[in-house]
């Protein structure tokens, strides 16, 4: 288990909804960022005492409890979840520092000529903004080994593509909305590429498949830029 940090926080309400007839989803409330996260690692850890769950996801300032059956009454088991989280202690996770070579530009930045439309920006600009910003690994999910960074300067939000592109390739760095991160599969993706990194950032062999994790902290280095 990671180190863990107490840090104090406000309490408030969570969104608790049901998704069939076993899971239930909690939504963090208020703002998309790390103090959110933190209440929701917390509450990941409160609720690994239930024995009746069968799996506990953490999302990107949510999570999702799938429990062994269907409960029998669903409002008693949103009361429990709701007092979960107004007792969990904020916490954060001391995750390792991760350093990823970029090649920005190229072949593989179908995307950044969009951005920059979008963002009043020249392509040097979003470059340096993506790359010397600091990111924090929020969650795992989507593909094998990928994580959902947080910490993208809102200047180069892009929204996700309404029509995915239908082959794009793995190692493309990629923006979606307020999000970056790197595709782990060649196929559809509804992301923005602006690079390509080519690093194995999941081993299926490996003792530690993904190379990220919860609470790690992710660097993009500008290996090469071609414009």
């Amino acid at each position: 288990m990671q180190p863990l940090t107490v840090i104090p926080v406000v309490k408030d309400h969570a969104r608790i909804s049901a998704i069939g007839s076993r899971s239930f989803l909690l939504e963090a409330p208020g703002e998309f960022d790390l103090p959110a996260q933190r209440r929701i690692w917390a509450l990941s850890q409160t609720l690994k005492g239930w024995t009746d769950l069968a799996e506990i996801i953490p999302g990107m300032t949510n999570l999702l409890a799938i429990f062994k059956k269907t409960p029998d009454d669903p409002a008693e088991v949103i009361d429990r979840l709701s007092k979960a989280w107004h007792g969990a202690l904020s916490i954060d996770l001391a995750g390792k520092t991760i350093e990823i070579p970029v090649h920005y530009g190229g072949q593989y930045a179908t995307d950044l000529p969009a951005l920059c439309d979008l963002s009043g920006l020249s392509d040097r600009e979003v470059i340096r903004i993506h790359h010397e910003a600091t990111y924090r690994v929020f969650a795992l999910g989507s593909a094998p080994g990928f994580g959902y960074l947080h910490g993208l300067d809102p200047r180069i939000y892009m929204p996700r593509k309404t029509v995915p592109s239908l082959k794009m390739a793995k190692g493309c760095v990629t923006i979606g909305g307020m999000q970056t991160g790197v595709a782990m599969l060649t196929g559809p993706n509804g992301w923005n590429s602006i690079g390509f990194a080519d690093l194995q950032m999941f081993d299926p062999q490996s003792p530690t498949p993904a190379m990220m994790a919860p609470g790690d902290i992710v660097r993009f280095l500008p290996a090469r830029i071609e414009l």
